[in-house]
């Protein structure tokens, strides 16, 4: 299992939160993999360069066509602007044909509490699954 372990682009400010962002992305068959992999190292170079990041991890799952990620964010603002943000924009946009399900959650966290767990991130995106309609 590929994992991008926890990357520091920009440094938090004592005493700040964070605004915390995990997802899971499911993509419909094993030939979407590559793409959507190779998609998501360009998205990973970008936020290595965000303005306001403050910690991102990445894990990919190729057998299962599942991908995680995990960052961390001075505020809301900063996490939508590298949303809108080339490539990031495009790459979504692309690739939201080759999705099966994807599943988003936010929360904040003192950002003396960063990095953040996987096990904690995933536990999250599992309550956040059970909320859909369907589960």
């Amino acid at each position: 299992m590929p994992t991008l372990p926890w990357t520091v682009p920009n440094q938090a400010r004592a005493g700040t939160e964070a605004q915390v962002m995990a997802s899971r992305f499911e993509v419909r068959s094993l030939k979407d993999v590559p793409r959507f992999f190779l998609q998501s190292l360009s998205a990973w170079r970008q936020v290595k360069s965000a303005p306001g990041a403050l910690g991102a991890s990445l894990i990919a799952q190729p057998l299962k066509r599942t991908f995680y990620t995990l960052s961390a964010w001075e505020d809301r603002n900063a996490l939508y602007a590298y949303a809108r943000a080339e490539p990031h924009r495009s790459i979504m946009s692309g690739l939201r044909a080759t999705m099966r399900d994807s599943t988003f959650t936010f929360w904040e966290v003192p950002v003396d509490r960063l990095p953040i767990d996987w096990t904690e991130a995933k536990r999250r995106l599992a309550e956040e699954a059970a909320k859909k309609p369907g589960s």
